[in-house]
Parts: structure tokens; sequence; C-alpha cells
């Protein structure tokens, strides 16, 4: 696919295409009240860091955001458990604060349905390490969403993520695109997203009955969502696994 990448900062009159792009994220995802609130700032307050691909037709295709922050700031020093929460925090409290950012965090790369399958996400992983680089950047850091593990709620986040294949490489894709571009693993996220709500609201994203006490399998879900149903809630924490991509 002939493909063009820019930014927001660059291309300002391209937001709403880029904003409106379909995307195939579960519903419930789209929930976090974290994520809610801040990662839909990124495109307006920090739009240098909002890319975004065209096709040869001008369709808006994919996307990548990412987030400048403070890793050494005082209080922290090390990625946190709480992943890509945390990190969007940071990045926008040090904005507020106009603390001077040392390192750039991946927030997401989506690609546009028809558009899958055709090595995009590695093009824009690349632009966003390209545009880390070019600001002055000696690493990215990413909170990564493993793209198979969904298949196997249950298993062990860590051992999952530290399977690898014959030749070396992690197993599951996403971490593979990543491992690829030269990322190497630094911890486990073990509550890197965290999505709560009421049975209603959790029947209403799933179409699942939400109604038994215990684990519930939800397609799309990296781990089971805890449902109680004599209290009236259901509660995912998703876990993510740390990478570092020296630059």
């Amino acid at each position: 696919m002939d493909i063009k990448v820019s930014s927001l900062a660059e291309r300002p009159d391209r937001l709403d295409a880029v904003s409106g792009m379909p995307d195939t994220w579960p519903e419930f995802v789209t929930n976090d009240p974290v994520g809610a609130t801040h990662y839909g700032r990124i495109p307006t307050e920090l739009p240098e860091y909002a890319l975004f691909a065209e096709d040869g037709d001008g369709r808006v295709v994919a996307h990548a955001y990412s987030v400048p922050f403070a890793l050494d700031a005082p209080g922290r020093g090390t990625l946190p458990a709480r992943g890509w929460d945390q990190v969007l925090a940071w990045a926008f409290a040090d904005l507020r604060r106009g603390t001077r950012p040392d390192t750039v965090s991946a927030v997401s790369v989506t690609i546009a349905p028809h558009a899958q399958g055709r090595g995009l996400s590695a093009v824009l992983l690349a632009a966003m390490r390209d545009n880390a680089r070019a600001r002055g950047f000696h690493e990215v850091v990413a909170p990564v969403r493993p793209s198979a593990k969904h298949r196997e709620p249950h298993t062990p986040i860590a051992e999952y993520a530290h399977r690898v294949r014959p030749d070396g490489l992690p197993e599951d894709p996403w971490l593979r695109v990543h491992a690829r571009a030269g990322a190497t693993i630094d911890s486990i996220a073990p509550a890197s997203m965290t999505v709560g709500g009421s049975l209603q609201e959790w029947r209403r994203w799933t179409g699942l009955p939400f109604d038994r006490l215990g684990d519930i399998e939800v397609p799309g879900a990296l781990v089971p969502v805890r449902c109680e149903p004599e209290r009236g809630y259901a509660v995912y924490v998703e876990p993510n696994v740390w990478m570092r991509h020296p630059l």
C-alpha cells in the first residue's frame, strides 16, 4: 500500500478524519475512565505526537498516538504497574505543570478495519520512533497490549509475554513487531487499564448476561472480567507488557 505519514501538527486539517477513522477496539476498552479523560486530548494538545497514514486516495487508514513525559521525575523512575492509565496521567500532568519530558510513551497504533493485515502497524511504529528521535528523545517505551492474548484469558501475562518462537522472537504477533523494531521487555504492567461499570453497562458493552458471580470471559478481553452480581458491578483489570525501544 502506498501511504504517506504525517502529524496533525503538520496537517491540522485532517483532525476530523483521524478522529473519525473506524477502528476495531472492543467497546469496553473505550470506557476506561482515564483513557476517556485523556486519550482524546492528544490530537489537539499534543498534535506533533499524533501521527496518521493516508493511502494514495487520501483516505486515513491508520494513526499512532504517543505522549512525552518525565520518567525520571521525583517519585517515578521506573515504568509504572498501572501502565497505560498511569503514563497518560503523568504526561498530561507534566504538560500542565510545564515539566520537561525525557521519554516518549507509545499510547496506541490503530489500523482502519479495511487496511488491516498489510503491515501498517510496523510502519506506524517506525514512524513513532522516528518522530521521537527527531525531537531529541533517546527512548520510546510502550505498554503493549498483546494482540493474541485474548485467546488465552486465563494464561498468566508473565508466562504469555515471554513465550518465544524457535527464531527467538516473541510468539505474540504485536510483541513480535516491537521486538523486530529493536524493543526488549522491561516488565509487566499488571493493572495497565481498569474498567469498572454496572452490570447494565457491561451487558450493553458486550451483549453478555453478566448474571453470575465470578470471572467472565469477554471477547477481546486479555483476562476475565470479575462480576459481582450482589454488588451490581463488574471490573476489568487489563495487564500489558512494558517494552523499551532505545533510539
